[in-house]
């Protein structure tokens, strides 16, 4: 499957399909088309702008930390902090993600969630 011409990068992380988002549109469409309610989202903290992340998880099994770890160092690397040595990262499950009434393109709202710290780290094997 190639992400040529698509709104988002396709890598596969120990046999897991990570998606990252390319822009703001992107990033809307990649978070609430794309995504399934219990897929894992993924975006640096403190508001800073970023690619929006999904760890497809289509059996809803437990994904393992060094995924999670490599998605969130994708967060990290397509985001403004790319240059930080280590970036907070939030992460939650696709169902917690909103978006506010007016609010523009890639801005969203967490019910809950979690923070993971990372080094930014570019994604190797990214597919197309």
């Amino acid at each position: 499957m190639s992400s040529k011409g698509r709104p988002y990068r396709t890598v596969v992380v120990e046999g897991w399909q990570v998606l990252i988002g390319r822009g703001s549109e992107d990033n809307d469409y990649l978070t609430f088309e794309v995504a399934e309610p219990g897929d894992l989202w993924l975006h640096v903290g403190g508001g800073t702008a970023g690619s929006h992340v999904v760890i497809s998880n289509p059996d809803k099994t437990e994904v393992p930390r060094s995924v999670l770890e490599r998605a969130a160092a994708f967060a990290a690397w397509y985001s403004k902090a790319r240059g930080a040595p280590r970036v907070e990262v939030d992460y939650c499950h696709a169902r917690d993600v909103s978006k506010p009434r007016g609010a523009h393109a890639g801005l969203v709202e967490l019910r809950k969630w979690k923070c993971i710290k990372v080094a930014p780290a570019p994604a190797e094997g990214e597919e197309g």
